[in-house]
């Protein structure tokens, strides 16, 4: 295994069934272990390994980017506000 500034460069055998297995420090670095998932994602002639908890929390952020201001939340206050409201609501 090489490291390379922040990133690691290893090689993995693919098995007969299309199997790899993940170097101990690759899967340390995504913080993955037995049972956990992986994404995949093919750019190119390229794959990017994720741990998929990871890409998941990534791809929520993304979509849900603006929509505090959007509803009118720009503090920490305005949630507070937001939440007392439904409580007395219900």
């Amino acid at each position: 295994m090489q490291n390379l500034n922040n990133y690691f460069v290893d090689n993995a055998k693919v098995m007969a069934k299309g199997q790899i297995t993940l170097p101990k420090d690759i899967r340390s670095a995504l913080r993955v272990g037995t049972g956990d998932r992986v994404t995949l994602i093919c750019e190119g002639d390229h794959v990017v390994l994720i741990n998929s908890m990871d890409y998941a929390m990534k791809r929520l952020q993304k979509e849900m980017d603006g929509e505090a201001e959007k509803a009118g939340l720009f503090s920490d206050d305005d949630v507070v506000d937001m939440i007392m409201e439904m409580r007395v609501c219900k």
